[in-house]
């Protein structure tokens, strides 16, 4: 990829990110509830109208939506996301607590799902296994269909409550990322499979594979040292999708664990009305999704060797048009 394509691509970034922002700030601001109403409207606190009123005075959200939308998005740009209207916390403090936590399961759970992927498509395409391979071909489905919910729920009965290896109140920080990971990476590592086991299935069936086991090679070898190299692109871009979306996805996932991270945070947020806080994860969402899928298009070529060569003639031609070029105005030159 050329400078000018990244340039490119971080202009795109950039524009895709300001339209994401824009369109939640009007879905948010569209709501018919009142956030500061919802917190500060409770009989029980004694407020009266009037200081409610101030309040929203104080916040900024009595006006016009116009101004309020170019001093949010300042304030983004700046780096400021505001203060959460249930907690008055600065947003950029709730989210340097809660996104570690939120990257930390969504790497360890892409892992472990492209662990499972690579494993289940190597049984599921070996020639000669019959029955249990095409168990494996359909097991994606399977997975895909399962709940998150569900499945966090048979974990914690099966390995916290029966044989008591993994607790669930109050867990180490390691141990703590054990039922949380395994529920993710289930319906994860579905689509990985399915993507996969097609991706070599096509490269199964090219000239060199043929050439490869013509020589004597064993299918295992063949798998891993030729066949997995040339079907990894596809799954490696389902793997920058499905991680750019459980970034601000997690929310089932820690929200039954109890788990603090940006998806227990959007929980909270959905439950009072905290538009800040919601536009923060919507931004933050975004931009881990456009950045983990730009590392995805700039390892392309360190995985297929053919983009390396593709890139290498690209440059080899610009040099030569360049030469040629240079010696025809050499030679115009010389001429006159």
């Amino acid at each position: 990829m050329t400078t000018r394509q990244i340039l490119s691509r971080i202009g795109q970034a950039l524009l895709v990110l300001l339209i994401t922002y824009t369109v939640a700030f009007l879905l948010l601001s569209a709501l018919p509830s009142d956030a500061v109403q919802s917190r500060f409207g409770d009989p029980a606190l004694g407020l009266s109208q009037a200081e409610i009123e101030a309040i929203r005075e104080e916040m900024g959200v009595d006006k016009p939506l116009v101004v309020q939308y170019f001093t949010s998005l300042g304030g983004f740009l700046t780096g400021h996301f505001g203060n959460s209207t249930q907690s008055g916390a600065p947003v950029a403090t709730l989210l340097a607590d809660a996104l570690p936590h939120t990257l930390i399961l969504a790497a360890s759970a892409i892992g472990l799902a492209l662990i499972v992927a690579v494993l289940v498509a190597f049984l599921a395409t070996l020639p000669g296994l019959g029955a249990i391979g095409s168990f494996f071909r359909g097991l994606p489905s399977f997975m895909v269909s399962l709940p998150g919910f569900w499945i966090a729920i048979l974990l914690i009965q099966f390995f916290s409550f029966q044989l008591g290896w993994v607790r669930v109140i109050e867990p180490g920080s390691v141990e703590g990322l054990i039922l949380p990971t395994l529920t993710l990476s289930v319906p994860m590592a579905a689509p990985l499979i399915q993507v996969l086991i097609r991706s070599i299935d096509e490269t199964q069936s090219r000239p060199f594979v043929q050439a490869v086991r013509s020589r004597g090679a064993s299918e295992s070898w063949i798998f891993w040292r030729t066949v997995l190299r040339n079907s990894l692109l596809p799954t490696l871009t389902m793997a920058g999708l499905l991680f750019g979306e459980l970034v601000g996805g997690a929310v089932v996932t820690e929200t039954v664990f109890g788990r603090t991270g940006l998806g227990y945070m959007v929980a909270q947020a959905v439950a009072n009305r905290d538009t800040p806080v919601l536009l923060a994860v919507v931004l933050i969402a975004a931009t881990s999704y456009i950045i983990i899928n730009l590392v995805v298009d700039l390892l392309y070529p360190v995985l297929d060797p053919r983009l390396r060569a593709s890139a290498s003639e690209r440059a080899a031609r610009r040099s030569t048009d360049s030469a040629t070029t240079s010696a025809a105005t050499s030679e115009r030159t010389v001429r006159s």
